[in-house]
């Protein structure tokens, strides 16, 4: 691999130059894994991690990134994410939506991880077990270092005082429809800026730089990053999101009421901007309620 920086040969090649130049002839998934661990590429590694400057308001953010790329593969804004089931459901999502799984998932230490770390051993050993897990784990645990989002929407959130009485459950409950609907559209955008928005190109990183994260993902062969997801039945995937609890581990109100504030929303023809969201919601309370 040394002989190859540009990381254009694949392991079949590698693995004919080994046994042409050395004499020594190994098998093509041994050639893979050692490429794996040594050479990370795309969907080698995701990072997964909660953002918090939310949480004291209710609106916790949970987000998933492909590290050979910076793409964010999701990110959301959930009732708890200190909740292993609902982290897990939400790593099974992104399996499912990506169509593979990472070699290794990485996330910090905490309790609500430990689901995660489990369904993905269980789904590494069912689908990659050729790939060796003492080499190269599925789950590697590392401390929480960032918070993504939310200084701006504290902001938006204090300018409701007065205004919403969080001991009403009316206005508790149209809240817990009105805010995350709002703030999963800002993260919507983001995380669409982030993905297209070249880095700073740096000669001496290792991993693309210069570029989009859409644009490395697009280009991968360009820039060195072979695809190491590992194929994964989806239907097992979604079979296992379902046990856990669904998506109900993910919403703040139950799906008659969303369809009927959604509804209500649609009625006013008013966009939800952090300028708005008090006079929405103030509109949408009569309506709603009645």
């Amino acid at each position: 691999m040394a002989k190859d920086p540009a990381q254009h040969q694949g392991p079949d090649l590698i693995k004919d130059r080994i046994a042409f130049e050395h004499g020594v002839h190994l098998g093509r998934d041994f050639v893979t894994n050692e490429m794996c661990c040594h050479d990370p590429g795309l969907h080698h590694e995701w990072s997964g991690d909660g953002h918090d400057k939310l949480t004291s308001i209710g609106f916790p953010i949970w987000g998933v990134c492909d590290k050979w790329s910076g793409k964010w593969l999701g990110l959301w804004v959930i009732p708890n994410n200190h909740v292993k089931n609902a982290i897990a459901y939400l790593y099974l999502h992104t399996i499912a939506e990506v169509g593979g799984m990472p070699l290794q998932m990485t996330t910090d230490c905490g309790s609500e991880t430990t689901k995660v770390f489990g369904l993905g051993l269980a789904l590494h050993e069912q689908f990659a077990p050729h790939l060796s897990t003492e080499a190269l784990p599925p789950h590697h645990f590392l401390h929480s270092v960032q918070n993504i989002w939310g200084a701006n929407a504290r902001i938006w959130w204090d300018a409701g005082e007065g205004i919403y009485n969080s001991t009403d459950p009316k206005h508790k409950e149209l809240v817990w429809w009105l805010w995350p609907t709002f703030i999963q559209h800002e993260l919507d955008q983001l995380k669409e800026h982030f993905n297209d928005h070249p880095t700073h190109f740096d000669a001496m990183k290792k991993l693309p730089s210069g570029v989009s994260p859409n644009v490395a993902i697009a280009l991968a062969a360009e820039y060195g990053g072979e695809s190491q997801l590992i194929p994964i039945d989806c239907a097992v995937v979604h079979c296992l999101m379902e046990e856990i609890g669904g998506e109900s581990l993910i919403v703040f109100v139950d799906g008659e009421f969303a369809i009927h504030a959604q509804v209500v929303f649609d009625s006013l023809g008013m966009e939800i901007t952090p300028h708005s969201i008090w006079q929405v919601f103030m509109k949408m309370l009569l309506l709603v309620y009645g």
